[in-house]
């Protein structure tokens, strides 16, 4: 029993023994298993804060275009995408759809003649300003509203039509579902509505090439139901980057400087073609004088 007894003790403290080394070693092993891990942190943190830094560096050597903003007798193209996020309004300022003022196209008026207006995504400032990185690309999707504005041109140009010649989504033409017709909302901004969705038939003071829409007592003539405030199909701008108009404006006052150029031109060419006229008679009248002097010699 006393043997019993002295075997069972032995196996005991042997098996506590076994317990405290492996209690010993285990500690080591949790060091090592928690400071792998933060290694891999401490060097993954390191990656991205440079990764960071140099994407920063890389955008400030980058140099962003021009933002545009319209002014009083310019002519430019509002827009604005599908999620009323994506805006122009002539403006460069914030809060004021400004991603898409950088290379903005807008045309300086200065009496009747064709222009061409126009928007773009493909821009270093429209890609930071929408993605916070120049090599991202976001895609403006939809169409909410279009028009061709002419700040002041009520006032300036009280007359004038403006006729769209073109509609180009990404340089491929697109066709008009509708007429456009010219107006003004409040007197100041001149105005052609390319989509407008707010509008379900032309206003008051629509006018065309034509002439007005509507007869003096307010009542549509017959060429209006031609005309709308949405002249194209949305379908058409599902995804877009680049959008440009071109319109030929009329009735100004006066005539633009490419017309006033052609005119020149073809003064120019008139002149040209009397002073040969004059030279040709002058050779001609040269030669009898010629004739006559070699006859009088001759007798």
């Amino acid at each position: 029993m006393k043997m019993k007894k002295y075997l069972a003790c032995l196996m005991a403290a042997m098996m506590m023994a076994g317990s405290a080394v492996a209690c010993g070693n285990q500690p080591a092993d949790s060091v090592a298993e928690t400071e792998a891990p933060t290694e891999a942190t401490t060097v993954e943190e390191t990656t991205e804060a440079t990764t960071e830094a140099a994407i920063e560096v890389t955008q400030a050597d980058v140099e962003f275009e021009e933002a545009k903003d319209a002014q009083d007798g310019q002519a430019y193209l509002a827009i604005v995408d599908g999620q009323w996020w994506i805006q122009y309004w002539g403006s460069s300022t914030d809060g004021k759809g400004y991603m898409l003022a950088y290379d903005a196209g807008i045309a300086d008026i200065n009496g009747d003649g064709t222009y061409t207006v126009s928007v773009t995504a493909d821009t270093n400032g429209f890609r930071y300003d929408t993605t916070g990185d120049v090599t991202d690309q976001y895609v403006p999707e939809g169409l909410s509203f279009m028009s061709i504005m002419i700040p002041h041109g009520a006032e300036l140009y009280p007359n004038a039509v403006i006729t769209i010649d073109s509609i180009k989504v990404d340089g491929k033409e697109i066709e008009m579902t509708a007429k456009n017709y010219t107006s003004s909302d409040d007197g100041i901004e001149l105005r052609s509505n390319i989509f407008n969705s707010y509008v379900s038939a032309p206003s008051g003071d629509g006018r065309c090439v034509d002439g007005p829409l509507y007869d003096e007592d307010g009542n549509a003539l017959d060429i209006c139901a031609d005309y709308s405030a949405q002249c194209v199909d949305t379908a058409d701008f599902s995804q877009w980057t680049t959008v440009e108009v071109t319109f030929t404006l009329t009735n100004s006052g006066s005539a633009g400087t490419a017309n006033a150029g052609d005119e020149t031109g073809a003064e120019a060419a008139e002149t040209d073609a009397d002073a040969e006229a004059a030279d040709s008679a002058a050779e001609t009248e040269g030669e009898e004088e010629t004739a006559a002097t070699e006859g009088d010699q001759a007798a």
